[in-house]
């Protein structure tokens, strides 16, 4: 029942409890005024023919002033009732109620269906929309539905694994369907939709490795796994963080590699500015921009100073770029390779693995005991905390389900162990920028790897390189700005990102400067943030 609904129910409630009052404080006034004995059904029957209007009650007249009043006052009650309270509220929620009723069919084609509406479907819708794919949501909730479809986004109400729920979306018709909800549903729905269509690109979204081989069996295309990549993703950033060697780079020549960089505390580049910093001058490094807090800035200024949450968006000569993470490296004497695990689902035990394989000490905390768990307990006790060994480890990785339990975890430990670097998973992307002021050194969450991963499977001419980073780094064509050169189209200016490279047939241009003239059949690497990429995506794309 929905809002409006659950607003008529009551207003008629009310009516029913006025009618009941009135017929108690009736019978007993007849009685105590009237000297007349009757039974509360007719006492009911008197109100509501007053209240009506339909008549003044059988028993007229009445003799005592109080129950003429009484009288006189339910009148003007069933008045107010008829003439205000109907026409000025119950039909008004009648008519709201009716309005939003979910629509349960759309008439898209060429589009995507996405099965159902979750924070993880809200950046692929952002990566669809910057594309120009027409999508539609389908989703059992329908106040949930009602709210879509109000915020103008494409949405049906219906039974997911249903056949006419997915006919209703025109899935026949459509480019692709995406399922994401859970691994028995997923595969219900794919069953439905091959069913329904030998030709449709079907992508689904996995929770657990061991059923993405049932997937496939069951008609999919495509099997994206993104806790496995968050997890490698995360154990990745806490190793390379421990030494000056450079490893997590997309690398496209000798010449061109991309990375991002943390600096740590107590490192030389703390406390100044890009400028004063030499990376671009005199180390010749493209500065794509850095976070701040979390907040990306694709041109730091004089007023942003970097400081140990800074994370350098950068490009250049592999050579050039290690040196570079040298400096951010803090100069005092590192703690030993230690990293403790905070939760230990697929995403913790991905971490795990891969922080095991790198050679890293680790140490592995989570509420149930299982194989693999080290320390049975709340990742947020200090008893806990001390226990799993924190003061002698360089950083946490902490991969909890819930991001507000992430927040509070992210809290205990700076109180506990301040110098310890946290790295942190966040499922809901509006999450990212608390947790940083928590005091958390990096996070990445599920929601972007999620829609990045589906979005670069799903979007023809655009190939996502960087799914398991902060940053999005894209390999795509832009027809509508061929023929124009990067100092007319300004696009960092304009949209915040930075082209980093373009491929020209065989050949890898890596130094573009302003004059550099887009081709037709140019395929540009693009550097930025997800809303920059997006714009860049709308601005340069057909």
């Amino acid at each position: 029942m929905n809002y409006w609904w659950r607003r008529i129910a009551l207003s008629l409630a009310a009516v029913l409890a006025l009618v009941l009052v009135y017929a108690g404080v009736y019978q007993v006034g007849m009685a105590a005024f009237e000297g007349e004995t009757m039974s509360y059904v007719h006492a009911v029957q008197i109100v509501v023919e007053t209240l009506t209007t339909a008549g003044f009650g059988g028993d007229a007249p009445w003799e005592s002033t109080a129950m003429n009043l009484f009288v006189i006052a339910m009148n003007l009650t069933g008045v107010l009732l008829v003439f205000l309270a109907l026409p000025l509220i119950v039909v008004p929620l009648f008519q709201q109620a009716l309005e939003d009723r979910p629509p349960e069919e759309t008439d898209l084609t060429d589009h995507v269906v996405i099965c159902s509406h979750t924070p993880r479907s809200d950046v692929l819708a952002e990566e669809l929309e910057a594309a120009n794919v027409p999508y539609v949501f389908i989703d059992g909730d329908p106040e949930l539905v009602v709210e879509l479809v109000n915020d103008g986004i494409e949405a049906i109400y219906g039974e997911l694994d249903q056949e006419e729920t997915l006919r209703a979306a025109n899935t026949t018709e459509a480019h692709a369907l995406v399922t994401d909800i859970d691994d028995e549903t997923n595969a219900m729905v794919i069953l439905t939709a091959r069913e329904l269509s030998s030709d449709l690109q079907i992508v689904t979204v996995v929770e657990d490795d061991d059923v993405a081989s049932y997937h496939r069996y069951a008609g999919a295309d495509d099997v994206v796994r993104p806790r496995r990549v968050l997890g490698g993703s995360l154990a990745t950033k806490a190793t390379t963080t421990v030494s000056a060697d450079l490893r997590d780079t997309i690398a496209f020549s000798d010449d061109l590699a991309v990375t991002e960089l943390l600096v740590q505390d107590h490192s030389d580049l703390v406390g100044q500015t890009i400028p004063e910093s030499g990376i671009r001058d005199r180390m010749g490094i493209t500065v794509i921009g850095a976070w701040f807090n979390g907040e990306f800035v694709p041109v730091p200024g004089p007023e942003h100073r970097i400081d140990g949450n800074t994370i350098l968006l950068v490009a250049g000569q592999r050579d050039d770029l290690t040196e570079l993470k040298a400096r951010t490296v803090s100069a005092l004497e590192h703690r030993q390779n230690r990293v403790l695990v905070g939760g230990y689902g697929v995403v913790g035990h991905t971490a795990a693995e891969t922080l095991a394989a790198d050679g890293a000490s680790t140490c592995v905390v989570d509420l149930v005991g299982q194989e693999g768990v080290d320390v049975v307990g709340d990742i947020t006790d200090e008893d806990v905390l001390e226990a799993a060994g924190i003061d002698d480890s360089r950083s946490i990785i902490l991969t909890l389900d819930d991001d507000a339990t992430t927040i509070y975890a992210t809290l205990v430990i700076k109180q506990v162990a301040p110098e310890v670097e946290i790295i942190a998973r966040a499922n809901e992307t509006e999450n990212i920028p608390k947790l940083y002021r928590a005091g958390a050194e990096y996070v990445l969450s599920l929601s972007t790897v999620t829609g990045r991963m589906l979005a670069s499977v799903l979007i023809e001419d655009e190939e996502i390189l960087t799914p398991e980073t902060q940053f999005e780094l894209v390999r795509t064509t832009a027809p509508r700005i061929a023929g124009r050169s990067l100092g007319d189209v300004d696009l960092r200016a304009r949209t915040g990102c930075t082209v980093v490279a373009a491929e020209r047939g065989d050949e890898l241009l890596t130094d573009l400067g302003p004059e550099f003239v887009v081709r037709d059949d140019d395929a540009l690497i693009v550097a930025g943030s997800d809303e920059a990429i997006n714009e860049f995506v709308a601005l340069a794309t057909e």
